[in-house]
């Protein structure tokens, strides 16, 4: 029987759930559907999904959704007739999984829209979540990790699906201040089996030092990031050559480079947590030789290019996905930069509890809005982001806050779901980061409701504005 890490959680669910799910998937040999989230969780969790059931000699066909997307999921099962994998989604549908007349099983770290727990399931349908055993899949275990831990389960040799873990969890940002959780057990087991190696180095990427700065988004610099001349006067100003190879720095000139732009960010007002990603410790995977903020970058580019799938093909190591998805980070990356350039100059729409603004680049507005919380806007109130694609009949909503916000109260999982219902949408996530699709022509409507129910959540017992 392959083993796993049984002993990473006391609770008795955790190994309940998943021996559960792991007896459904070794019970059910032959073809797959996988379905997943475009975003760089979603991909790094099908990554490690097919890698796992490639070694099994299953067959497998994977699909992305780009949101909450019920009726795309309901025609999905309709057309399928075999076992389906959902990650990075599902919690939101178990009503639809019940229905299907194949297996499924659903890996995924969002809370259930009805209450703490899933509704009570068929036999055919097996549900891992980390937050039935107690962790919490907003900061301690996300996606891609769970999926990751799913395969180790499967069969120890999984533990290189490592890079795929640690990628997926920094696009959902649960590297901000460092692991925790069982995110940092994962880590901490997968360095001792040295499929990760821990190493200095800041959050800088580029060809040269200058276009490291120019191009960075997280951390983003006001005046620096998106403008190359500036960068390159302030890396001179410091006595540093702009074009020098920013892994290649000398430690003292890491330093120095490190402590000036910490200084600029805190300046800037920017939380210290956030001000900390620039060089907290950094994770490398020797099989890949890339560090894994680059592998989670190249994957997240992919899936909001519209090409997930060459994601995934990159973890399978095809060597032209290689390619493709570097050009698309360079894409994802200008417009990235561009939406957060829009922002620094022109600023945001404020609600007495939330800011909100619009973006054209519908792929990229939650990457805008999770950056401008962090680097850009007040600490004070999340943020909403407004994506209508012309021509459909929804808009695409995405919100970001902090875990600051969230000690005070913030629920936007909660938020998002009741004011898209209240005109006619759905919507879920985390309390941290959240995202709805509502009917188009009701914007002003959903804001006024998320802003009376975040009212609620961060109002002060005198009932003043934060």
């Amino acid at each position: 029987m392959p083993s796993g890490p049984d002993g990473f959680v006391s609770d008795p669910r955790y190994t309940r759930e998943f021996d559960r799910a792991r007896s459904l998937l070794l019970g059910h040999p032959g073809r797959w559907r996988v379905i997943y989230h475009y975003d760089a969780d979603g991909i790094a969790s099908a990554s490690s999904a097919l890698r796992a059931l490639a070694r099994l000699g299953y067959p497998a066909q994977a699909t992305a959704l780009q949101g909450v997307e019920r009726e795309r999921m309901a025609g999905l099962l309709a057309r399928t007739p075999s076992p389906v994998l959902v990650v990075d989604t599902g919690a939101s549908w178990l009503d639809l999984f019940a229905h299907h007349p194949r297996p499924v099983l659903v890996l995924d770290h969002h809370k259930y829209p009805g209450g703490p727990e899933a509704s009570a399931l068929p036999e055919h349908v097996a549900m891992v979540n980390p937050l039935d055993w107690g962790v919490d899949g907003m900061s301690e275990l996300c996606a891609s990790t769970l999926t990751w831990l799913f395969t180790i389960f499967l069969d120890p040799v999984n533990w290189d699906n490592a890079p795929w873990g640690l990628s997926g969890a920094i696009g959902d940002r649960q590297h901000v201040g460092g692991f925790v959780g069982l995110n940092a057990r994962l880590v901490e087991e997968a360095t001792r089996r040295s499929v990760l190696v821990q190493r200095p180095g800041l959050a800088l990427f580029g060809p040269t030092l200058g276009a490291a700065v120019a191009g960075s988004i997280d951390p983003f610099f006001r005046g620096l990031s998106g403008r190359a001349e500036a960068s390159a006067a302030f890396v001179r100003e410091l006595g540093l050559d702009p074009g020098a190879d920013p892994g290649r720095l000398p430690a003292e000139s890491a330093g120095r480079l490190a402590a000036a732009l910490k200084a600029r960010l805190s300046a800037a007002g920017v939380l210290p947590e956030f001000t900390s990603v620039l060089d907290q410790p950094r994770w490398f995977a020797p099989a890949l030789g890339l560090d894994t903020e680059e592998i989670s970058n190249l994957q997240n580019a992919a899936g909001r290019a519209g090409t997930p799938g060459v994601g995934i093909a990159f973890a399978l190591g095809d060597p032209r996905a290689a390619d493709r998805v570097r050009a698309a980070e360079s894409e994802w990356r200008a417009g990235i930069l561009g939406g957060l350039r829009r922002i620094e100059d022109n600023g945001v729409n404020s609600m007495r509890y939330l800011s909100w603004f619009e973006s054209p680049e519908m792929t990229l507005a939650g990457t805008q809005a999770g950056l401008a919380m962090s680097y850009l806007l007040p600490p004070e109130r999340p943020v909403f982001v407004f994506s209508d694609p012309g021509g459909h009949e929804s808009i695409k909503v995405s919100s970001r806050g902090t875990l600051r916000q969230v000690e005070r109260g913030l629920d936007l999982a909660v938020a998002c779901r009741e004011a898209a219902a209240s005109v006619g949408g759905e919507g879920g996530g985390h309390r941290v980061a959240s995202g709805a699709t509502i009917p188009s022509g009701t914007r002003d409507a959903f804001l006024e409701a998320a802003d009376r129910r975040l009212a609620a959540q961060l109002g002060t017992p005198g009932g003043s504005a934060p």
